[in-house]
């Protein structure tokens, strides 16, 4: 069995097809209370594609969080081929554990085209080159003069190396009057081959690892004891522009509102060259400890 991280994100894509349209996906034996819920986006997003001729990238998704799942269980993604028309292919799948649906996901694939115009806004802000900014890790050892066994523990196996361009907040002083922003550098911590779904789903897992930050930045230090339980309801994202995702990529995040229990945040993620790649949206659950 590989120990190389972006190793292990690629088998744990790697859907084994056990029946027309159905597929079964690995859920790793974790640490974690629940499945990562990026695992199970990028996983029915790679069953979603799986029933497509494969010439129609996917251009957005739109999915909803119904049950935390469960680490070390095998989930099984039900594919319904809702459409196949001359541009555009729906999926809708559905991703049960244990006999009860978990998680569902609308996606949309569109035969590439040639538009008549184009245009994008600038990123809000410039930010340092990644290569000049702390690993993440880095930084909680900097702080902490050592890494949590835990935490080391993590960082051995986590797939994405991320670099916050804010240095991270530790005391409520540094919180206090902070707006609700949050941007990070991110890249696989190795080759991800050539397919490009790969680098996709790929994409699809790391977008839910930071965006709910945003909303907490406000509140309380990202690291260190929290003082909320904290799920993630809905996402959606649209793809604006091929990408590999083992290479830097910038995640823009902000938090337009939280209130009633709930916080949503959005992001932006941008090349190096800043073109603006792939469009976020997710609201989260947020209840006191």
């Amino acid at each position: 069995m590989t120990t190389n991280p972006a190793e292990r994100l690629v088998d744990l894509l790697d859907l084994e097809q056990i029946e027309v349209n159905i597929f079964r996906g690995r859920s790793p034996q974790e640490s974690l209370q629940r499945v990562f819920g990026g695992q199970v986006a990028g996983q029915a997003l790679v069953a979603a594609a799986r029933t497509t001729d494969g010439d129609r990238p996917v251009h957005s998704l739109h999915a909803y969080f119904l049950r935390p799942g469960r680490p070390g269980v095998p989930i099984v993604y039900q594919v319904e081929r809702v459409r196949d028309g001359r541009s555009f292919t729906t999926r809708r799948v559905t991703a049960v554990q244990q006999g009860r649906t978990i998680f569902n996901l609308t996606a949309s694939f569109h035969k590439p085209e040639q538009g008549s115009f184009e245009h994008q806004l600038p990123p809000a802000r410039k930010v340092p080159d990644p290569e000049s900014l702390p690993t993440v890790t880095d930084e909680i050892r900097e702080h902490l003069g050592t890494l949590p066994e835990q935490l080391e523990r993590m960082a051995r196996r986590q797939p994405f190396d991320i670099r916050y361009v804010d240095r991270l907040r530790w005391t409520e002083e540094e919180v206090k009057d902070a707006e609700p922003r949050s941007a990070v550098w991110m890249r696989a911590v190795g080759p991800l081959g050539d397919d490009p779904v790969v680098h996709t789903c790929a994409l699809t897992y790391a977008s839910d690892m930071t965006l709910l930050d945003a909303v907490r930045i406000p509140v309380e230090p990202l690291w260190g004891p929290r003082s909320f339980d904290i799920a993630s309801l809905d996402h959606a994202m649209w793809f604006h522009r091929p990408f590999r995702a083992d290479e830097w990529f910038l995640y823009d995040q902000e938090s337009p509102i939280a209130t009633g229990g709930r916080g949503l945040a959005r992001g932006r993620i941008y090349d190096l060259e800043g073109r603006l790649l792939v469009s976020v949206v997710q609201e989260g659950l947020f209840r006191s400890l």
